[in-house]
């Protein structure tokens, strides 16, 4: 299923304002967890998974910040 780019937009919104806030706290959650790791190991632990969170949604933010592919292009006059 391909997404347009207008909901595409709207989807990377909501995954940044409510997706990612629950994911961080459940980051927080499991190095708690851990019972206090090394802070090498909690630091690789946090990079880890912030680079884990952006994988599914890979698709939804490809070409986010570029022009809409699909609008008319601008009359001149």
């Amino acid at each position: 299923m391909a997404l347009s780019y207008k909901s595409r937009r709207r989807w990377s919104l909501v995954i940044l304002l409510v997706g990612l806030p629950l994911y961080i706290v459940a980051a927080v959650s499991v190095v708690n967890a851990l019972d206090r790791p090394p802070i090498w190991l909690e630091f690789a632990v946090y990079v880890f998974l912030g680079f884990l969170w952006m994988l599914p949604f890979k698709f939804v933010f490809k070409g986010v910040g570029k022009a809409d592919p699909d609008a008319a292009p601008p009359r001149e006059d």
